[in-house]
């Protein structure tokens, strides 16, 4: 490979015939100072054995650059006795890698037969110190070709390799974690952007204030910071740096910057490639919530025929993929390690955007579908329906053939994407009735009156819709048979629920329903109809669903075989007692979920739910509405691999003020978050065998919790304990706890976090 940015140096401990290249970036570091002196802690405390200590981070982040401030602080410091520099890539050959090093370790190599090297390298290093970073790895396969020729003779020798694969650091993770770098921080920015356009110099007065818009602009991305300052070292004038602050794409940018990022897109799998490029039809700075993001992957068919038969599983899969080669950047993750949300870079986005564009207002997506023909001969179009469009389209009355962009592409397919603005929907419906071939609608920005659904009987072929009404119908969408997820939302909360319909049953290909709310009530003729309709196979998540306590029969469940998320609003009968039976609530156990919300309507019996039985599976548990048994806690405590346990208005029995929650005789042994939310307890006792595996603490709006069980600070998973709207009291007993893991442990690792509001 190539490297576009070259600056022939010899580094420390080569000879001079073993020069390499290297990023200008390193001729002057900004912003790795703590992260140096992480990396040099790695490379010189911790176990003797041979350890690797790998950099992550996506293209131009400045993997070599801290590498290489690493390494080079072992010129002068005599820790190791030997260090070699070796730059891998994607196409690497292994007999230079051998060469490259062996120059380093012994100077002349001429004569050497290429067989003879691995072994001459490793007899060279037997019983030193040694420190050798393989920069640019991209294949585990590199590095298990090159580790027999590296001794462990369990002095402290060190590799430090730097990628751009999280998957490759993780799989070659020894004894310390992968370092993930971060971007830099406007000030690291401006600081480096000063130093390579003014070379010691002071920035003058009339561009500071210019500059500093610049260095933001660059988005902490060291890269763009040091290309743009080659076009600044000649051009200091005011006017051109505010247009390079307006729109950071000059030529000389846009022919270097994005060609390091176009060397990962060449070597994506061809499935992942529209993966990628479908995200840069988002708005700048967006953040996706992966749950809906992976459903639109699904509805485009980006993750058809891969190993696994679950699309949502093979979704996460493309997902991770694209997080490891740094091209998605992770901004949040679950407690089990799942991506919840992430965002790409403004690079990559602009890169996805120029391979994206056709025209102003369309996007050609290839292949969209690597599995279907070549030569198929319908364009796959991706379309963002952008305000001028519209005024277009309302000028030449809904015409295809009299916009010059959307001529001749009727047979093409289309995507309304991201969102549609809140346009007239007059001018909306008949925009929808030209565009047949949309496969995903997101109309949430758009309030819609009942008119709505005459408007969608034209696109048979959506896959994903997703609408703000007061009005719906499941009848209304029956004819969407391809449709796979499905999202209302209610504009008034106090509108009467919604009552399904038998249409729901011939939708097969559903997998996501996401409502406000929704009953399973019917007419006795739809009952029957209802009875006879076979199973929706393909469904995932289901919610949020009011069901009768009678309607919860086998029979009732069989017809969702493969759900694996819930959300259940049960109701009641309505006892005129105070004191009511327990009911008895069967049949939950049978399905195979991995998430459930359970909640009981406004008329909250005493017992009732006491003989709840959770399927065994679950990782994700929220309950509420409901007085919280003995039975229930029991039954929670047996779900071996519950993570997260979200209660909300919970209620005890009992007289007076006074209520306890005592989990001193249970065990929640894979519970990592516990989220509580209007609990009202005035006291909670535990041990901390209750919770050994607990990370997160969330308490909100208990406001007669006086104190966390002490027991917490003795939790040595605990990472967080947050809470919102509490007492000073408790407030002080978790300040208390965390005080008393600083003064055992020596460390700072738990956190607390406390609105103002706590007082």
């Amino acid at each position: 490979m190539e490297n576009f940015l070259t600056s022939e140096r010899t580094p420390a401990g080569a000879t001079a015939s073993t020069q390499h290249s290297f990023s200008p970036i390193d001729e002057e570091v900004v912003g790795f100072e703590d992260e140096t002196e992480s990396i040099i802690r790695q490379l010189t405390g911790g176990t003797m054995e041979l350890d690797i200590v790998s950099i992550v981070g996506m293209p131009g982040l400045g993997k070599t650059t801290l590498a290489r401030k690493a390494f080079n602080h072992f010129i002068d410091n005599k820790h190791f006795d030997f260090r070699a520099w070796c730059s891998i890539s994607k196409e690497y050959s292994l007999s230079k890698v051998f060469s490259d090093i062996l120059k380093q370790a012994i100077g002349n190599i001429n004569g050497m037969k290429d067989e003879d090297m691995p072994d001459k390298l490793r007899r060279s290093l037997m019983r030193k110190k040694y420190l050798i970073v393989l920069d640019d790895v991209w294949d585990v396969k590199a590095w298990e070709e090159f580790r027999l020729s590296c001794p462990q003779d369990e002095n402290g020798s060190r590799i430090v390799l730097t990628t751009r694969d999280e998957e490759v650091a993780r799989q070659l993770k020894h004894h310390n974690h992968p370092y993930f770098l971060r971007f830099l921080t406007v000030d690291e920015s401006w600081k480096l952007l000063q130093k390579k356009v003014f070379q010691g110099e002071i920035c003058p007065p009339e561009l500071l204030k210019v500059g500093l818009r610049v260095a933001k602009n660059c988005k902490g991305l060291p890269i763009v910071i040091v290309l743009i300052a080659g076009i600044f070292a000649k051009q200091r004038q005011v006017s051109f740096w505010n247009e390079v602050a307006n729109d950071l794409s000059s030529h000389v940018l846009e022919e270097q910057s994005m060609k390091i990022i176009e060397l990962s897109y060449d070597h994506l799998e061809d499935y992942l490639k529209p993966c990628l490029l479908y995200m840069g039809l988002f708005p700048e700075h967006y953040k996706y919530p992966v749950s809906d993001l992976l459903k639109l992957w699904m509805a485009e068919n980006f993750v058809q025929n891969m190993d696994t038969e679950n699309m949502e599983e093979a979704s996460k899969i493309c997902l991770n993929d694209l997080a490891n080669r740094s091209l998605v950047v992770v901004t949040k993750r679950r407690v089990n390690g799942e991506i919840k949300y992430c965002t790409l870079h403004d690079v990559v986005r602009e890169f996805c955007l120029r391979k994206l564009t056709k025209e102003k207002f369309m996007q050609l997506v290839v292949p969209c579908n690597p599995y279907k023909p070549s030569d198929a001969k319908v364009s796959r179009l991706c379309m963002y329906v952008h305000d001028d469009l519209v005024k277009q389209l309302v000028q030449n009355e809904y015409s295809l053939d009299k916009i010059p962009i959307l001529t001749g592409l009727k047979e093409g397919e289309f995507i309304a994407h991201p969102k549609f603005y809140a346009w007239d929907q007059i001018s909306l419906f008949p925009l929808l009735d030209n565009f047949r071939f949309m496969r995903v609608l997101n109309l949430l920005d758009i309030y819609l009156e009942s008119s709505w659904a005459s408007a969608m009987q034209a696109l048979t072929q959506l896959r994903y819709l997703a609408i703000r009404t007061k009005e719906f119908d499941f009848q209304w969408v029956s004819h969407l048979l391809d449709l796979q997820t499905l999202r209302v939302v209610w504009e008034d909360s106090t509108i009467m629920h919604l009552k399904t319909s038998p249409a729901i049953w011939k939708m097969q290909n559903l997998r996501h329903v996401d409502i406000n709310e929704f009953s399973f009530k019917w007419e006795d003729n739809d009952r029957a109809i209802f009875e006879e309709y076979s199973v929706l196979p393909n469904l995932k998540s289901f919610g949020k669903c009011r069901v009768y306590l009678a309607d919860m029969s086998p029979e009732f469940w069989w017809k969702f075989p493969n759900i694996e998320e819930l959300k259940l609003r049960i109701v009641e009968p309505k006892y005129c007692s105070v004191v009511q039976p327990e009911v008895d609530m069967p049949n939950l156990e049978e399905l195979q979920l991995q998430s459930l919300e359970v909640g009981f309507s406004t008329y909250i019996s005493i017992g009732l739910g006491g003989c709840i039985a959770f399927p065994s599976n679950l990782k994700d548990l929220s309950l509420h509405s409901i007085f919280l048994t003995e039975k229930i806690v029991s039954n929670i405590a047996r779900l071996r691999n519950l993570e997260r346990l979200k209660l909300r208005r919970i209620y005890f029995r009992g007289k007076g003020y006074s209520r306890c929650w005592d989990t001193s005789d249970y065990k929640f042994q894979a519970l990592k978050v516990v989220k509580l939310h209007f609990v009202l307890m005035t006291e909670w006792r535990s041990l901390e065998t209750s919770f050994p595996m607990l990370e997160k603490l969330v308490i909100d709006y208990c406001w007669r919790l006086q104190e966390v069980p002490s027991s917490f600070g003795d939790i040595p998973t605990l990472k967080l304990i947050k809470l919102i709207r509490c007492s000073k009291s408790l407030k002080n007993s978790a300040l208390n706890i965390k005080k008393e893991v600083e003064e055992k442990t020596g460390c700072d690792s738990l956190q607390v976090q406390y609105a103002a509001r706590c007082n």
